[in-house]
């Protein structure tokens, strides 16, 4: 093994970077024959051979790599052949190369040919069979000798005499000292021969040598095995890897012989030793850390030969190797990396051993000296950062502090260790103990080394001056500190920066410098408490406690030592010491300290619950309030607590009219009980704690078009996750902040807080009415007061006046006029007091009785609903008022009682409605919607009330809804009248109906109405109707309207009084224009021949009009037209079939004049054709006054020409006929077609009133038969 180092040169005490060296091994290729040949062609060859990079493949799947081929030639020797059991890489010779210029003949059979076979069998011998002839052949030599035989003969002699099976292994080599292309194309050939060779040399071999290795760590379990050998072994391997300048390969092979050996340590202190394992339990006499300026460390290798290695010598090469691939490799970075993993691991590793015996007959363990491994960690740290600041410049160095910055505080910490150690760090520095510690130390670094013994801040130096002195040691140390901590907060690591300022405090502490000590401190506590490191927070407060003492901060100290005082994570015993500091400060006399110190509730005691008692938290002026706290005291040990109070904030709303009693028990919870969140002492609201957001979404349209103009998500608990949180590592009070000492204080004297938890009751009388709010809960423990600044969520009591009221509302959803009816009185006195003698005065109404039962009571509740007493109703009626004697009550009390009343209608209200309806259209509206709603008419009726407590009268409106609906139409049966009223039950109950008359407002004797209904009771269900008929019979002219009133008396169908005389409902309504003028008859005739109706055919339709009586008033119009004593009016038929079963042929409408004359008669004709089969309704005929135009001026139309034009524009003056649309379209049609009347006064048609004509073909239906030819079949069943 070729090892080179070289030594790094030094100008005038000025450090250059070390030097990086590498291995200069290259893979042996021996060559025999002609050696002046091979000289000559030396230069060429090894410049060529490593130009081109060759793939190699290896075995196992493994991914194939090019690499470049350079070999060492050296001259065949027999001793150079590895002999039986050497696995040696490094020395093996992979290729044997026999050179020859041979050209002539018996040359050839005299001497080469002997020499090649002795040759060959010298490596028969050693089991070598990687070889390779070569023959050069020179034009020269070919010219000088006569008897050459052709070319390329000693080349086929040679092949058929050594290379039967192996052609390949015979190249020839032609002119290769000249320029020429032959040349370069065998120099190519020979070059890709002897990579080929090579390569397929390495893959053999090294297959053959991995897989005698991995046979030999399968045998690890056997015993006589060594980890030192296998060692050896593998790292032959490594240099293998290393020689090919495969350095990630050489990488893994010390990556895998690290993890073998950190596997048999852990084994070990489980229990599983190997004797092995003997050999690195030895004392620990060297210290002296990492060697990483030489690429091998030669003496430690030869230890771990020899098996006389510690554990440090072993981790301490095995890491060394790694260092150089990983800076062949450029990767730096992850060198600090493993080199932080390292330390740690051999300090446990160490420390395993230490505590384990191998063979406890001999009871060897692991001796390490104190400090021993201190100087160790400090040396192999330096060590490595001044390793990788050698290769890399300042830029990259500062660009990547956070894979060095580890280093830099492991190193800090160990020398922090030895400090203490050594005494450097106590009050009256080392003691002979001490420096005789520190001489052993410095006794184990050994000499320095020859590469470090020129530089001034080697790490040897640094750790041997750090320990000279006090000073010396506090430089070091505050110089690695302050570079750690700004390392660490540059990269971000807020933590492990407090933590090294935390170790700063310590040492600021220990050489009496608490003032700087406490800024270290704070900021540590400031990170602890914001991420929740409980135990973390508990001794960096214990710190902090005393270096408050020492600095006199009096308030910092006793809030510092409430907060330890409370702190679970201590013992009884210190949290009780805490406690007794804060009772000995709060005892001593006020004159010997200034004013109170006054400090945050939470240390102390947490407010747990809150109970209000009324539990609605509402309280009438006078009246009594309770509220019960729940303290959880912190403290370990009872305390005597001189005051507990809550100042509490009055004020009054603006809008404090609404604060009655009914408006705030509504507005308040109901139990009474506020629950306050928990909070550890000292440590705000982390993120883990803060409430769950509440998300909403948001929109926001545009007034104009309701377009989506925005959206968004808001936050309605943002008061509780942005709300202030008081710093617990911020020790003073917030400034201006001041106790509320005034009027409104609620105070508690003289108490024992116990350990846990206490309940304290506060009692208030109401005086005066608003709003009270608690604002602060201070807690007075002599000259200390612990004050919760703001209590939180926002609790309140209302404390309200309220004025006497009376409410009159009925006991169901709706007042039912004509019946009894219960209506509740309720009476809150507010602050008047109900004395003997007070009354109620009511006003009585001729229409609504107040109805009284002797048995009537009053209860009186207080104003939390809670019944006191119940009293008989006194009532006495006059006239014109009725008075109600009320119990006496206290003030702020309900006094309720209920009363029956009865609504009595007059005969015309349940027409109220129609009657004062005086347009059609607004009629129309008013019958559409009673459709549609179907809802009972109401009717407000009004009492006025006298108030004891009031010298104004109070007005209650009461509404009663009719619960019956009426109406009338009149029937006709030729000349015979019947009138018909129709009642409907709108209201929810069922009555009783009975006495049901109708009568004649004018009494007129000539007119009977005859009635045809029932005489026994009937019942009227919910929802539902009843009719009732009359026929009207008379002996002479009768008026042309009459007056009727119809009534019928009604009770509840479940009424238990029915001795109760209930006034009964009536119906007032008006008949015009009722006697029959008009007779209409049709009549239907097949066609001639036929005795049936058939579909398609037409047939005869005949309609008469018939005078009934003579002329009367009714008849004088504008149409009527007297002539000679003889009259005539205008009449206008029309022929509708709504149904589409017939088709009217020609003329459907036309105008006659018929004579005003009794029996006179007018017939029309005109022909229909049934469309469907089967019995078919015959058409509607209908019947209208034909008037003139009003227009004086206008032309008047011959009656013919209206007559002749069937299409008849007119203006109809009709009132809710469905049947008008008809004309009306018909009309509208004509007059945009055609033009001829544009401009023309138009007639105008005039219904007749209901009952003047009469139809008796109405309902009448003929059998109409299919025709024979149709094949569909079309029957009306009607």
């Amino acid at each position: 093994m070729d090892s080179a180092a070289a030594a790094a040169a030094e100008e005038e005490g000025r450090e250059k970077p070390p030097v990086i060296y590498t291995m200069e091994n290259k893979p042996i290729v021996t060559c025999a024959g002609d050696q002046n040949l091979f000289t000559s062609l030396y230069p060429t060859l090894s410049q060529q051979l490593p130009r081109e990079p060759m793939e190699w493949r290896r075995s196992y799947g493994r991914a194939p790599k090019m690499i470049h081929l350079e070999s060492n030639f050296v001259q065949f020797k027999e001793e150079l052949l590895p002999k039986e059991g050497n696995k040696a890489l490094l020395t093996f010779p992979f290729l044997h190369i026999y050179w020859t210029e041979c050209c002539d003949t018996e040359v050839y059979k005299t001497t080469v040919k002997d020499d090649i076979t002795k040759w060959q069998n010298v490596l028969k011998a050693h089991n070598s069979v990687d070889w390779l002839i070569v023959v050069v052949e020179s034009d020269a030599k070919k010219k000088n000798k006569t008897n050459i035989l052709p070319r390329t003969s000693i080349v086929d002699k040679i092949r058929n005499d050594f290379c039967n099976k192996q052609s390949d292994r015979c190249v020839v080599l032609s002119d290769p000292l000249k320029d020429s292309s032959r040349s370069q194309e065998s120099w190519n050939a020979f070059l890709t021969k002897l990579r080929t060779l090579l390569l397929m040399s390495f893959t053999k071999n090294l297959g053959k040598f991995e897989d005698d290795m991995r046979t030999l760590r399968e045998k690890r379990t056997e015993p006589g095995w060594s980890f030192c050998e296998y060692f050896m072994v593998q790292e032959e391997l490594a240099f293998v890897f290393e020689m090919l300048q495969q350095f990630e390969d050489a990488l893994v092979q010390y990556d895998e012989l690290d993890a073998l050996f950190s596997q048999y340590v852990v084994n070990f202190g489980a229990g599983d030793g190997a004797n092995w394992l003997t050999f690195f339990c030895q004392p620990v006499r060297s210290w002296n850390g990492l060697i990483l300026r030489k690429p091998i460390d030669m003496e430690k290798r030869e230890l771990i030969q020899n098996q006389e290695a510690t554990l440090l010598d072993l981790r301490s090469y095995l890491f060394s190797r790694q260092c150089t691939l990983l800076i062949f490799l450029q990767r730096p970075w992850e060198v600090s990396q493993r080199a932080l993993e390292l330390l740690h691991n051999c300090v446990q590793e160490l420390k395993l051993l230490e505590n384990k015996y191998m063979d406890p007959s001999k009871s060897l363990k692991v001796s390490v000296p104190p400090g021993a491994l201190d100087c160790w960690v400090f040396l192999s740290c330096l060590e490595v950062l001044q390793r990788i600041e050698g290769c890399c410049d300042r830029a990259q160095i500062d660009a990547n502090v956070s894979h060095t910055v580890g280093l830099w505080s492991y190193a800090t910490e160990k020398l922090k260790s030895l400090g203490y150690l050594c005494g450097l760090v106590s009050e009256k520095g080392p003691n002979s103990e001490d420096l005789n510690r520190t001489v052993d130390l410095l006794a184990g670094l050994g000499a320095e080394r020859p590469e470090t013994a020129n530089a001034s801040q080697s790490p040897y130096k640094k750790l041997k001056e750090a320990l000279s002195s006090v000073e010396a040691f506090e430089k070091h140390y505050l110089d690695l500190s302050h570079a750690t901590i700004e390392m660490y907060t540059n990269i971000g690591r807020i933590r492990s920066a407090k933590l090294v300022g935390k170790d700063l405090a310590e040492f600021y502490m220990r050489k009496k410098g608490p003032q700087k000590a406490e800024v270290y401190l704070q900021g540590a506590l400031k990170t602890y408490l914001a991420e929740g490191w409980a135990l973390l927070v508990t001794h960096t407060r214990k710190q902090l406690a005393e270096c408050q003492k020492h600095l006199g901060q009096i308030e910092n100290y006793l809030q510092t030592s409430s907060l330890l005082a409370g702190d679970s994570l201590l013992t009884e015993d210190e949290r009780r010491s805490f406690c007794q500091e804060i009772l000995d400060f709060a005892n001593q006399q006020a004159e010997n300290q200034g004013q109170k110190v006054i400090l945050p509730m939470h240390s102390f005691a947490q407010l747990k619950t809150l109970h209000f008692d009324p539990p609605n938290a509402v309280v009438h002026v006078g009246g009594k309030l309770s509220i019960e706290l729940t303290l959880l005291s912190q403290m370990p040990i009872p305390v005597q607590v001189d005051q507990i109070a809550i100042h509490v904030h009055f004020s009054i709303e603006k809008n404090s009219y609404r604060k009655t009693a009914e408006w705030l028990t509504k507005h308040k919870t109901s139990n009474g009980v506020i629950s306050f969140p928990y909070e550890i002492a000292g440590f705000p609201l982390s993120r883990n704690n803060l409430p769950a957001l509440e998300l909403y979404e948001m929109y926001e349209r545009s007034p104009s078009d309701n377009s989506l103009n925005t959206a968004g998500i808001i936050c309605k608990n943002v008061h509780m996750l942005l709300r202030r949180q008081e710093s617990s590592s911020s020790l003073d009070m917030p400034s201006g902040v001041t106790l509320e000492d005034g009027a409104h204080v609620l105070k508690c004297n003289n108490l024992i807080l116990e350990p846990g938890v206490n309940k304290i009751i506060f009692n208030t009388q109401a005086k005066e009415p608003g709003t009270y709010t608690l604002r602060q809960l201070c807690t007075s423990v002599g000259k200390v007061q612990f004050v919760l600044l703001h209590i939180y969520p926002i609790v309140q009591y209302d404390v309200y006046s309220q004025e006497p009221q009376l409410k009159v509302e009925p006991m169901t959803d709706s007042l039912l006029a004509g019946i009894p009816q219960k209506v509740k009185f309720t009476v809150t006195t507010g602050h008047y007091t109900m004395k003997n003698g007070d009354t109620l005065q009511l006003s009585n109404a001729d229409a609504m009785p107040i109805l009284y039962h002797p048995e009537s009571k009053a209860a009186i509740y207080s104003n939390t609903r809670e019944k006191i007493s119940e009293s008989s109703l006194r009532i006495q009626s006059s006239e014109k008022i009725t008075s109600i004697s009320l119990p006496v009550a206290p003030a702020y009390h309900v006094i309720e009682f209920e009363l029956e009343v009865m609504y009595l209608p007059s005969a015309t209200e349940a027409a109220v409605e129609k009657e004062n309806t005086t347009s059609k259209e607004d009629h129309r509206k008013n019958k559409e919607k009673q459709k549609q709603d179907n809802c009972m008419a109401t009717v407000d009726q009004k009492v006025t009330i006298d108030c004891p407590w009031s010298i104004y009268s109070t007005i209650i409106a009461l509404t009663f809804c009719i619960p019956f609906n009426a109406k009338h139409s009149l029937l006709s049966a030729g000349k015979r009248k019947y009138l018909q009223v129709c009642v409907q039950n709108l209201s929810e109950l069922c009555f009783q109906l009975s006495d049901n008359s109708l009568k004649n407002s004018a009494d007129c004797t000539d007119l009977q109405l005859v009635p045809l209904n029932p005489e026994s009771q009937q019942v009227i269900y919910s929802k539902q109707s009843i009719f009732f008929v009359w026929e009207l019979k008379w002996t002479k002219e009768l008026p042309l309207s009459l007056q009727c009133l119809f009534s019928v008396s009604f009770c509840p169908a479940t009424s238990k009084e029915p001795s109760l005389t209930l006034k009964p409902f009536t119906y007032e309504f008006q008949v015009e224009n009722f006697f029959t003028l008009y007779h209409v008859k049709t009549e239907i005739f097949p066609p001639l021949g036929a005795e049936y109706c058939k579909t398609g055919s037409l047939c005869s339709l005949e309609v008469s009009i018939t005078r009934l009586v003579d002329l009367s008033e009714v008849d004088r119009d504008e149409a009527l037209t007297e002539s000679d004593g003889y009259c005539t009016t205008k009449l206008m038929y029309e022929v509708v079939d709504n149904s589409s079963n017939w088709a009217v042929c020609g003329k459907s409408s036309g105008v006659i004049s018929m004579p005003v004359a009794a029996r006179a008669t007018h017939k029309v004709h005109m022909e229909v054709m049934p469309l469907f089969a089967g019995y078919l309704p015959f058409p509607d005929v209908r019947l209208f006054k034909y008037l003139p135009h009003h227009s004086a001026h206008s032309m008047q139309l011959d009656a013919d020409s209206w007559i002749e034009n069937d299409n008849l524009s007119v203006d109809k003056n009709v009132d809710d006929q469905a049947d008008s649309s008809s004309i009306r379209s018909r009309g509208s049609l004509h007059s945009a077609a055609s033009g001829e009347h544009k401009g023309l006064p138009m007639p105008r048609l005039q219904s007749f009133s209901s009952g003047q004509v009469f139809n008796c073909s109405t309902g009448m239906q003929i059998l109409v038969i299919p025709s024979k030819d149709d094949h569909v079949l079309e029957v009306n069943i009607t």
